[in-house]
């Protein structure tokens, strides 16, 4: 994996005591895969999180990204945003097939893609988002089982791979800017680094 890349993996591990269960807190850029009885959560404005699982085995994992904005290339499938869409995919559908899930037994269920920041509403990013990873699953053949997209609301969503469940909590009303300054932040990060190389499917 190149470290060009702003792709990690999430390190924030906690106790959910509301939910009774470990759960992983993923930020912009960010992605967890886990066999484990546990819940993935994270807060959505206008990035999209693909929720991936394997039905069968339980193994599961989410990520939360963002196409870079490079408006001058939106409808041009090789422009640099859809490569670095497809590579923040890529590496977390990589990672569930390490963790030993099936690509045949792979099911998705998709959120976010709000459009939540303002100054961003020329491009409508959120909707260009939830488009391409509505696309980049048929593609690749991975159904879409529930879905959650566009808005003009936030929403905090918690996966839990192992059943498949989902619960959205739409955010109404934010209590302060973190969500949009993180957003907006990872939108700058994007536009300064270099798309990461392609990356090997494993298989």
């Amino acid at each position: 994996m190149s470290s060009a890349s702003v792709e990690q993996l999430a390190k924030n591990i906690y106790y959910d005591r509301t939910f009774d269960c470990d759960a992983a807190k993923i930020l912009p850029g960010e992605y967890f895969v886990t066999p484990k009885d546990m819940m993935i959560v994270t807060v959505l404005g206008s990035c999209v999180a693909a929720c991936i699982r394997d039905r069968v085995t339980g193994i599961g994992g989410m990520n939360h990204f963002m196409l870079p904005d490079s408006s001058t290339d939106v409808d041009s499938p090789v422009s640099a945003s859809m490569r670095y869409g497809t590579y923040a995919m890529e590496v977390l559908i990589n990672e569930l097939l390490k963790a030993g899930a099936r690509r045949e037994n792979l099911e998705a269920k998709v959120f976010g893609g709000g459009n939540v920041l303002r100054g961003f509403v020329a491009i409508n990013v959120g909707e260009r988002n939830a488009q391409f990873v509505r696309n980049y699953l048929k593609a690749e053949s991975i159904r879409i089982v529930a879905e959650d997209l566009n808005d003009i609301h936030p929403r905090k969503v918690y996966f839990f791979p192992r059943s498949g469940k989902v619960l959205v909590k739409k955010l109404k009303q934010l209590n302060n800017n973190t969500l949009v300054n993180r957003e907006q932040d990872y939108a700058h990060r994007l536009q300064s680094k270099p798309v990461a190389g392609d990356i090997e499917l494993f298989s």
